[in-house]
């Protein structure tokens, strides 16, 4: 039974990275549904280093910071596929080559470049696809769980992922006044991918986050990439605009007793 009903559905995945990334985990479980999944990579470089994992796909080029790749991309797109039933957004960047600072030294050029890329090129792809996705197409957006939480390794990133959520609302708005296309996030908890590990301090606070879930188990990728599947579907038609937090319990159990007990102990060795 094609419970999910993607079957025969075309569904534009943006972000592929390698094997580890939530856009590579997205795509192949819609891959596995029946869908057909184009893809887009940032450059002919990405493009080359993707290549055994994304043979014998179509796979296109667009560089999100220029606003003229992406309207290519969406007439490429409909060019080679007519109109596409979903769009999957998992982009983000940041520059922390000079490390992390305290966040009000972020500087403007990198915050701007960062919401770019990370957040306002969903509403430029969007604009780009509006007249090449049909009437009850599903996009979703990959965000993070905690973005009312100050994860000091994250940088200004969180306040940037808060701001694709709030585009999201707004774009589910926007696009209802003549269709009933669909804008949804995912926002999962911590997760083991390449660009998690390039972040000072993410394994403890990876290794953290997973003593706070309920199960003692951090997410897997697998259970974004389930959870991105059901949002691109009709099975979720009654979501829109929503923020779809995937965390395991980790943002409700801050007094977990086992995390307490951890937390306390360098006290009780003052003592």
């Amino acid at each position: 039974m094609d419970f999910l009903g993607l079957s025969g559905k075309t569904i534009l995945v943006m972000g592929v990275a390698n094997r580890k990334s939530v856009a590579w985990f997205s795509a192949k479980t819609l891959e596995e549904a029946g869908a057909k999944v184009v893809y887009s990579v940032r450059s002919q470089e990405r493009k080359e280093t993707t290549a055994k994992l994304l043979k014998d796909r179509d796979v296109y080029l667009c560089d999100v910071e220029r606003p003229e790749e992406i309207e290519a991309l969406a007439e490429a797109v409909h060019r080679d596929h007519g109109k596409i039933d979903g769009i999957v957004h998992s982009i983000a960047f940041a520059n922390y080559s000079e490390g992390f600072k305290p966040f009000h030294e972020t500087k403007r050029e990198d915050y701007l470049q960062a919401t770019s890329i990370s957040s306002f090129s969903l509403v430029e792809v969007a604009n780009a696809f509006k007249p090449y996705v049909n009437e009850r197409a599903s996009v979703v957006a990959i965000s993070i769980s905690s973005l009312t939480i100050t994860a000091e390794n994250y940088g200004y990133m969180s306040p940037i992922k808060a701001a694709l959520d709030s585009s999201v609302r707004y774009l589910a708005k926007s696009f209802s006044k003549d269709s009933q296309v669909r804008f949804n996030t995912v926002n999962p908890g911590t997760l083991k991918t390449s660009a998690s590990a390039g972040i000072p301090g993410y394994l403890e606070s990876y290794l953290f986050s997973e003593k706070l879930t309920f199960r003692k188990q951090a997410l897997t990728t697998q259970e974004v990439a389930n959870a991105v599947a059901f949002l691109i579907s009709d099975r979720s038609s009654g979501m829109n605009g929503t923020s779809m937090v995937l965390d395991a319990g980790m943002g409700i159990n801050y007094f977990d007793g086992e995390v307490v007990t951890l937390a306390m102990r360098p006290e009780e060795k003052k003592g």
